[in-house]
């Protein structure tokens, strides 16, 4: 029984597809105990009957339903070691053709929700200065793409919470993890949502953006069970990174994207530098 208590709790948001299914899966496999949440717990059935598992509904972007399931599940468990923040949602449009309605929708579950869920958590792992904050953000999180510019919004702006959080909690021992992943085979292309009524000046941007995300399902080179794997051994590493990149593309894309940013820093420097006052002598 002491063994089992030692075992360390994750609790992962978004577990009835994709990547929250995979992960929850792996780490059931690896001996840990979960928490296996989905907005209805009907959805994560299979893997709520595992013993190490604990089903509980929880709703991203409903405050109450993330501080219910929080508090069950440390009454389960008696805390919380890492959470994994995966629950977000996907649209393709150019940015104009997105409805205020429609970005507000995203921010409430891909950013509001990653916020409130640490926010939940947060007061357990201050009191026992120990945890890991995981959370999933996206190549898109890194780099713009066309049709997807209020998704990508929403995964920078969890980038620099995550920035910033880290900062703040590191010092009470704390971790703070983002995962950048690319073009994965999950269901997350297939059931986006996106733009009714396209604008035409936009079809060779956005427009073909969004049908290859189409064309895409299904041929991803992104593996899912290997992303569980390479999350698991990152989150117990020695030293976990800050940043963990998933998938080649990823690698490729935001190599890219950091080199092309420091030669443009460089050749805008003498213009950059002369905006301050001027050194005294």
């Amino acid at each position: 029984m002491e063994s089992v208590q030692k075992t360390p709790v994750w609790l992962v948001t978004g577990c009835s597809t994709g990547f929250g299914r995979s992960i929850a899966a792996h780490l059931l496999e690896e001996g840990f105990r979960v928490v296996v949440t989905a907005r209805g717990t009907e959805r994560v059935g299979d893997l709520g009957d595992h013993d190490n598992a604990f089903a509980v509904a929880l709703d991203v972007t409903d405050e109450s339903s993330v501080a219910d399931a929080v508090a069950r599940a440390e009454e389960h468990f008696g805390r919380i070691d890492v959470v994994v923040n995966n629950a977000g949602i996907g649209y393709f449009a150019a940015v104009e053709e997105t409805s205020p309605q429609t970005v507000q929708r995203l921010f409430d579950v891909n950013f509001h929700g990653v916020a409130r869920v640490v926010h939940a958590v947060l007061p357990g792992m201050r009191a026992r200065r120990s945890g890991m904050i995981v959370n999933l953000t996206s190549m898109g999180g890194l780099v713009g793409h066309p049709s997807g510019g209020y998704y990508c919004a929403t995964k920078f702006a969890v980038e620099g919470l995550s920035e910033s959080l880290r900062h703040e909690v590191e010092p009470l021992g704390i971790h703070v993890m983002t995962v950048e992943p690319s073009a994965f085979r999950t269901n997350w292309a297939s059931s986006a949502q996106e733009t009714q009524d396209p604008i035409a000046d936009y079809d060779q941007t956005a427009g073909a953006a969004r049908r290859a995300y189409r064309d895409s399902v299904g041929k991803q080179a992104g593996d899912p069970g290997r992303a569980a794997r390479a999350l698991l051994r990152a989150v117990t590493a020695p030293e976990p990174p800050h940043h963990l990149l998933l998938g080649a593309e990823a690698y490729d894309v935001a190599t890219a994207q950091l080199r092309a940013r420091a030669h443009e820093f460089q050749a805008w420097k003498d213009t950059t530098r002369s905006a301050d006052f001027p050194m005294s002598a």
